[in-house]
């Protein structure tokens, strides 16, 4: 990452309309972590947080989401995870994410502006203390649904975004289900 790259996201968040007052805050406390880490927000040697980059993936269609049952943290989640020194962008990062942990190869970005933003704790593990991850969540669409997890995952899932608005997830995971109801005819 450069400083264009940070210059670019930090536009990015300040122009971004959140979902919600939570979202709102996430994007707040987001562009707050940005500008006071601004040569290393993305890296994992920041410790009380970094940068991590997401996928809300869905099948052409749009009616359905793709989770996956994640082995450290025992939730399902959407694909994701840390950035990379080589990722262009977090949008890239996300991507790139996406394809290692589900396996497929046909996935694409709707678009490179953010869809979500989101900031989680990380609980303490083995040399990790507890952390921030300050989530950027984008927009990818995949044209095959055949999953091949790797080995981050326990499991993955086609869900039917109402479905998941109806579930028992994690509040950031229906928040993505209720803005995929905003992309088009959705049934």
């Amino acid at each position: 990452m450069n400083k264009q790259t940070t210059n670019d996201l930090l536009a990015q968040l300040k122009t971004y309309i959140a979902f919600d007052a939570r979202e709102g805050k996430y994007r707040l406390d987001t562009i707050s972590f940005i500008e006071s880490h601004r040569t290393h927000w993305w890296q994992r040697a920041t410790r009380e947080g970094h940068m991590t980059a997401a996928a809300w993936v869905l099948n052409a269609e749009h009616t359905h989401a793709l989770l996956l049952h994640h082995a450290k943290l025992n939730r399902w989640l959407q694909p994701g995870g840390h950035l990379d020194d080589t990722d262009e962008s977090p949008a890239h990062g996300a991507l790139r994410e996406a394809i290692e942990e589900s396996g497929i190869a046909s996935l694409s970005l709707m678009s490179s502006t953010l869809f979500d933003v989101d900031v989680h704790a990380i609980p303490e593990r083995k040399n990790e203390p507890t952390h921030l991850h300050y989530d950027m969540r984008y927009l990818i669409v995949a044209k095959d649904t055949s999953v091949v997890i790797s080995d981050e995952s326990l499991g993955a899932q086609w869900m039917s975004i109402s479905e998941i608005v109806a579930s028992h997830l994690d509040e950031s995971i229906t928040r993505l289900a209720k803005k995929s109801f905003l992309l088009d005819n959705h049934t």
